[in-house]
């Protein structure tokens, strides 16, 4: 029977996660008020407070956009990489991979877009390819190690 055909048993579940789960989840929901504060920048930019050229507010938008869906996503990978039988590279990927990609991909859009007046992506652009590669395998690891389990 399953948890929401009974209500009772959903009251008295608990979910225990992993103290690395634990760890990284207190890490990831600090970070996001980063991303909160990033926040107030974009809406400086938006105001005019802020010079940026229409090329930097759209990589400033895609910048904390990725951020956030990104640190949200990690914090979800957490309770399912626990679900898991994986160990080693492969555990670290599915546990940690998300979440060094919310570092890299927004990296890329905010470093690649400063300095004055600029209007296109200088070579820091790679760490959004970079970022985006290693999002890719850390979900085909945890997706992998959820099936397999």
């Amino acid at each position: 029977m399953s948890l929401l055909a009974d209500p009772q048993a959903l009251a008295t579940s608990t979910a225990v996660l992993s103290d690395a789960s634990r760890a990284t989840a207190g890490v990831l929901l600090l970070a996001l008020v980063t991303v909160e504060t990033g926040g107030l920048y974009l809406v400086k930019i938006v105001r005019g407070a802020a010079p940026a050229t229409e090329f930097q507010e759209k990589f400033a938008r895609a910048g904390h956009a990725h951020a956030a869906v990104l640190l949200l996503l990690a914090l979800v990978c957490q309770v399912l990489a626990d679900s898991t039988n994986q160990t080693g590279a492969l555990s670290w990927l599915s546990r940690s991979g998300v979440a060094v990609s919310a570092l890299l991909m927004p990296g890329g859009f905010f470093f690649s877009s400063m300095g004055a007046g600029r209007t296109e992506p200088n070579r820091l652009i790679a760490l959004v390819f970079a970022g985006a590669a290693l999002l890719a395998a850390s979900l085909i690891s945890l997706g992998v190690g959820l099936l397999t389990a």
